[in-house]
């Protein structure tokens, strides 16, 4: 079993340098930010975990940049989007900045996607809340091809180019892996069919939605084993890691709360049991 942290990067939390070090000498094997370009003014959305937003969601850094200072200074701590709003990105420019990523870390970028759930933050993009996974599907389907081919071509309804050269290519094979990070019904299919991966919150249905997963999967002709399972979740015990191994999650990733270094140190230092469980699992 891996364990990940995910975190809110800010200007006044842990500097990512610092971060990228701390983690790799204390076991962890990845971390994972999140991504909003902005969060709009307008509460018409509301926020589905509180009745007011935290401000660290429009304070946090642009992932991609924050993870590159972060490779710069680990040599095998594995970096990824947790999640990537992608219909927020035109796919040929995304392509090109996750390929750098992945080429500049040695291929250790893990692609976590989203759709998003602020319909006002999608509406400023130019797309449709209605439309965002359509929108992220072609975008993915994009993007894959500018990562495996020369002349690089999409036809669908939201995207739309001839040929184009987009390098560099990515280190990893055919591509980095892309994470879905979502509990819905409805994303399982997603995922069996354009992801690599899993990315979810441990939510009550994770069972029924680990069942429809893999049901999902053989009508696509894969595995569930194929399917890399990655659970934001807090750990209380090595049973609970037993638990989840044996459901088929390969990765746990703990929330790290958005505080200075000092304060972000003792919470890394307090997760060692969970690094050390997870080593006899």
């Amino acid at each position: 079993m891996r364990i990940g942290i995910s975190n809110f990067p800010t200007d006044y939390s842990m500097a990512p340098t610092s971060l990228g070090k701390a983690l790799e000498e204390r076991g962890f094997e990845s971390l994972w930010v999140v991504e909003h370009t902005h969060i709009p003014a307008s509460r018409r959305t509301p926020y589905p975990l509180a009745d007011e937003l935290p401000s660290i969601y429009w304070e946090a850094h642009e992932p991609l940049t924050f993870l590159a200072q972060v490779a710069a200074v680990t040599e095998k701590l594995r970096i990824g989007t947790g999640v990537c709003l992608v219909p927020e990105h035109h796919p040929i420019a995304l392509a090109k900045r996750v390929a750098t990523l992945d080429s500049l870390s040695g291929g250790r970028f893990l692609f976590g996607i989203g759709a998003g759930w602020n319909a006002e933050e999608m509406e400023n993009h130019g797309v449709e809340f209605k439309d965002r996974w359509k929108v992220l599907r072609e975008h993915v389907l994009a993007m894959k091809v500018c990562w495996t081919e020369k002349d690089a071509e999409f036809h669908g309804k939201f995207v739309d180019f001839d040929p184009v050269w987009v390098e560099p290519k990515p280190v990893s094979k055919p591509h980095p892996p892309i994470f879905i990070g979502a509990t819905s019904t409805w994303a399982m299919d997603r995922i069996a069919e354009y992801a690599e991966g899993w990315l979810p919150v441990q939510i009550p249905e994770f069972d029924e939605r680990l069942k429809l997963l893999t049901e999902c999967c053989e009508k696509r002709g894969r595995s569930i084993d194929d399917i890399d399972i990655s659970v934001f979740t807090m750990i209380e015990s090595q049973d609970q890691i037993a638990e989840l191994a044996a459901k088929g999650v390969n990765r746990i990733i703990l929330g790290l709360p958005t505080s200075d270094e000092n304060e972000s140190l003792k919470v890394l230092d307090s997760y060692a049991k969970v690094v050390e469980w997870a080593e006899e699992v």
